[in-house]
């Protein structure tokens, strides 16, 4: 009996002993899944943000076509006419130049000089998208600087910017900038139509205001695309050149003057930087 005591103490020691010196049971860790990174956007996704993102401009773009066509029947152009001026032109203030100096025989030289000029802006805004369309076929960059007008090259600019600082590659969005294309270019063409087609109904389009439209989306561009005074002063001297020609010199030659020291201001504030 007292063996049997012996051995039942010499037990219990053993197990306290072996408590005493085993490790805690620690709780298992539950096992997060690592959240699927999100896909890259489609070509379709692509393109419909692009015309989003064009949808406030075309708030100004419908009066301004309206008018468009309403002055070019004015000046005898055919509603089948009105379409391949937008259309195959695809810019404008040189389309509404190009009608302010339409006569009949119209000066044709006079009139694609002042295109010339005008659209000459598209130089310098060309070469500023150029470095983002490297990596696009020469097919793919020829036609997305056709489709080019000046709120498309600042919606399509900015946005390569910005996804280039956020480390995006390519940075320049090739369905986006056409979402945003295709729709203003097809909005202005068949606005352009209606006005040609309701021309009549209109009476005298100006004095409803519509050609306000034109500057207001300038300005709206210029803002978006503000970087100060010093980056501004081309756009100083275009104006006050543009304006003093306006008042002193007879004709459309403000339009002249104000693309050509734009430029040429330009060109020699570059050269000192």
């Amino acid at each position: 009996m007292h063996t049997d005591q012996n051995a039942c103490t010499r037990v219990h020691h053993n197990i306290h002993a072996h408590a005493a010196t085993s490790q805690p049971i620690t709780p298992a860790t539950p096992v997060i899944a690592a959240e699927p990174s999100p896909e890259p956007p489609t070509t379709w996704t692509e393109i419909k943000r692009g015309m989003r993102a064009m949808l406030p401009a075309l708030v100004g773009i419908v009066p301004l076509g309206l008018l468009l066509g309403a002055q070019a029947t004015t000046k005898g152009l055919s509603v089948v006419e009105v379409p391949l001026l937008t259309g195959l032109n695809f810019a404008g203030g040189s389309e509404f130049a190009a009608l302010a100096l339409w006569t009949s025989p119209p000066h044709l030289l006079l009139i694609a000089g002042i295109t010339l000029l005008i659209n000459s802006r598209f130089l310098l805004m060309g070469a500023a998208l150029a470095p983002f369309l490297r990596h696009l076929t020469q097919r793919q960059a020829l036609a997305s600087l056709y489709l080019m007008s000046d709120a498309c090259w600042a919606l399509g600019l900015s946005d390569a910017r910005r996804r280039a600082a956020a480390g995006i590659a390519p940075a320049f969005s090739l369905p986006y900038y056409l979402g945003a294309s295709a729709i203003l270019y097809v909005s202005w063409v068949v606005v352009a139509t209606i006005g040609a087609l309701c021309g009549p109904l209109f009476g005298d389009a100006q004095s409803l205001g519509l050609h306000m439209a034109f500057p207001a989306i300038f300005i709206v561009l210029i803002r978006s695309m503000w970087k100060g005074m010093r980056a501004a002063r081309p756009w100083l001297v275009s104006l006050i050149v543009a304006a003093s020609t306006y008042l002193f010199v007879p004709g459309a030659w403000y339009m002249v003057a104000g693309a050509a020291s734009g430029m040429l201001a330009a060109y020699v504030l570059a050269a000192k930087v």
